[in-house]
């Protein structure tokens, strides 16, 4: 038997009655739980020793998240290595303090050292340390258009526009349409700035995920029986400073935080 880093095929060879008896509710959670090596396959009591002996050294576990995140930076952080820092200091629109770059995302400062190390005064999340490893490494320091375009001009990878649309515009337009005061108020929290644009709109604003990756947020009311609307621009610079993969990671992880902090201030 090949290599077996499939839950189902764990599954296949469970006596599937869900007896509980390895201390988890159902077989095909048990079969989850070998996988992520949570658990033995000795822990279940209707498998026969010799197929136990025969396939203990063939399960791959799944990495964890840390394991997974850790995977991602290391390649990440030995290129930053190589990157003279104080010759990109106007590429990445950043300050040099000491040895380290100085970069501001939403508003907070955010310090990298020559090893690829952040730290920074607030939390920091995933979503935020790929894409601004990115940055550095892979920023051209293109100077901004001034010309805003949708998510779906930056690219022509089309599976993307999809993923944009379901996991963080409607999403984004959802918590709008129940909080739009608080959201404003958030936006204000991270350095958001109201501006006037030639979009029709009742609430326009310019978010700064990174120094040389503006978004803009047009957001137009419900009234009487129309919907509410919704719209995300960027830059038409924006892929040139930043990959496409990291502009939907930064995006997924704003709203992620916006639907964190809301929560917070919802009064039960």
């Amino acid at each position: 038997m090949s290599q077996l880093d499939n839950p189902l095929e764990i599954y296949k060879l469970l006596p599937k009655t869900n007896c509980k008896l390895c201390g988890v509710a159902t077989c095909l959670a048990f079969a989850a739980a070998v996988i992520k090596g949570e658990k033995r396959l000795n822990e279940c009591p209707h498998m026969e020793s010799k197929i136990i002996e025969e396939l203990d050294g063939k399960i791959i576990k799944q990495a964890t998240p840390e394991e997974q995140l850790k995977q991602i930076l290391e390649p990440l952080k030995r290129k930053v290595a190589t990157i003279d820092f104080s010759a990109s200091v106007e590429r990445l629109g950043a300050t040099l303090s000491g040895n380290k770059l100085t970069i501001k995302c939403l508003g907070k400062d955010f310090k990298v050292d020559p090893e690829g190390n952040i730290t920074s005064d607030c939390h920091i999340n995933e979503w935020v340390t790929v894409p601004l490893l990115n940055y550095i490494i892979d920023s051209a320091g293109n100077d901004l258009s001034m010309k805003w375009v949708p998510f779906r001009e930056l690219s022509n990878k089309t599976i993307w526009d999809s993923y944009f649309e379901h996991k963080f515009e409607k999403p984004l337009k959802q918590l709008t349409d129940n909080h739009p005061d608080l959201i404003k108020d958030m936006i204000c929290i991270f350095s958001g700035k109201p501006v006037e644009t030639s979009f029709s709109s009742d609430i326009s604003l310019v978010l700064h995920p990174l120094p040389k990756l503006p978004m803009l947020l047009c957001y137009t009311k419900p009234e009487e029986e129309l919907e509410s609307k919704l719209n995300v621009f960027f830059d038409s610079s924006a892929e040139g400073n930043l990959n496409i993969d990291s502009i939907y990671r930064l995006s997924v992880g704003l709203l992620v935080m916006f639907q964190k902090i809301t929560s917070r201030h919802i009064k039960p």
